[in-house]
């Protein structure tokens, strides 16, 4: 039996939202007459309905009506009304799945009076397909309910289950923040080289297809980074002048740094929204 058989009611239709609607209907795991999504914005519900299929709504509480998943795709400044809406009209066993970043469980257990919890970490590459997702749940979420939410998560890209929640703001400081490193990283490479002499274009081509054809290898090898930058710093040679030159500007350092800025920073919004 397909994990995902039922009804998935998706509260809000945005930009994340809709990678999940979209994955889960090119990967057949759900047929779009199986998706509601509630959505206020009539230009996005009319989008959503002529591209992919799916029921629309404007009413929170008739959404979720019959659901057996829920997933709640808003931001989290709007959580108060959606959880208002939410309260008291969630069926009783629907499993109730969270990517809204910073909420914690319990903050979603008091909201909507209700104990199947799954919170997830995705970040934005998810949109292509090539998400990486953290999540864990309650006590409350069965066998069932935790191969539905893998089944949903992967469709975005890859899902690792972490037994407590604070790794949540960890996932947010590594992988959530992360791309937006990446993009920084990504810019500055492509600088570099239009600064030496290449177009534009030619630089985000060159830097690019190097980025992604190095992450391959890696995966490909299963070598540790290490190894594979000594297989191409030579003695004296170019990649060892500038990476010599890296490591005494502390870029190294600087993205630790980063990771941990962003890490502490997302305990610190998570406790406002818990507080709010």
């Amino acid at each position: 039996m397909n994990q995902l058989d039922g009804k998935t009611t998706f509260i809000g239709g945005g930009a994340m939202g809709e990678a999940i609607i979209g994955s889960l209907i090119g990967n057949q795991l759900l047929d779009p007459a199986q998706i509601c999504v509630s959505e206020p914005v009539a230009a996005r519900r009319e989008f959503l309905d002529s591209t992919y299929g799916v029921k629309t709504e404007t009413n929170n509480a008739q959404a979720v009506a019959g659901a057996s998943v829920v997933v709640l795709a808003v931001k989290p400044q709007v959580l108060g009304l959606v959880m208002a809406d939410l309260e008291g009209n969630l069926p009783q066993d629907a499993l109730v799945v969270s990517i809204m970043a910073g909420v914690r469980i319990n903050t979603l257990e008091s909201g909507l009076d209700h104990n199947k919890i799954v919170r997830s970490m995705p970040n934005t590459p998810a949109q292509v397909g090539k998400g990486m997702t953290v999540w864990t749940d309650t006590d409350d979420v069965t066998e069932a309910d935790r191969a539905a939410a893998q089944a949903i998560l992967e469709a975005m890209g890859q899902a690792i289950y972490v037994a407590d929640e604070h790794y949540l703001d960890m996932a947010t400081g590594l992988s959530g923040s992360g791309p937006g490193f990446v993009y920084l990283l990504l810019e500055a490479l492509i600088d570099a080289g239009v600064h030496i002499g290449f177009s534009r274009d030619q630089a985000q081509q060159m830097v690019l297809q190097t980025v992604e054809g190095s992450v391959e290898l890696m995966r490909q090898s299963g070598l540790h980074p290490a190894d594979l930058r000594n297989r191409v710093t030579s003695p004296a040679g170019t990649t060892a002048a500038g990476t010599l030159l890296l490591e005494r500007a502390g870029v190294r350092s600087a993205l630790i740094d980063a990771v941990d800025a962003a890490y502490r920073r997302s305990k610190e919004l998570g406790g406002n929204i818990s507080n709010a």
